[in-house]
């Protein structure tokens, strides 16, 4: 990406967040609580300082966004408030914004459901990628 396309994509994700991730002071207690934290490649005080730093394009990339349950546990521990569940969301958002609308029809859930999925990844499907 170009230097002012990632800048429009930070614009963007925060705007679609409403984050300010400079509040963040990189403490880790929102990972820390994180029930998902093993199965993420970017724990969410990463996503934080990656967005705010302009780190932008392997967030993009990356399959942690959609290992984000948007439990808020993360929120529940911040010291400051910063809201990196949110910030996480804001990401998958603009990244299925790209794509386009409608990505994911009822009658293909149960191709994508195995044993160990956690029910509220389903419910929450719905929400995250029927836009």
């Amino acid at each position: 990406m170009l230097p002012s396309e990632i800048e429009a994509a930070k614009k963007s994700i925060l705007s679609i967040s409403g984050v300010n991730p400079k509040k963040c002071m990189v403490c880790g207690k929102c990972s820390g609580t994180c029930p998902n934290y093993d199965s993420m490649e970017y724990h969410p005080h990463q996503f934080v300082q990656m967005v705010e730093n302009g780190e932008i394009e392997p967030l993009l990339k990356s399959k942690s966004m959609y290992a984000c349950l948007s439990c808020f546990a993360c929120l529940e521990r911040c010291p400051r408030q910063v809201e990196p569940a949110k910030l996480i969301e804001a990401v998958r958002l603009f990244v299925e914004r790209q794509r386009g609308p409608h990505h994911l029809e009822a009658e293909d859930v149960p191709n994508y459901l195995d044993a160990d999925m956690p029910q509220q990844a389903v419910m929450s499907a719905f929400r995250k990628y029927k836009k």
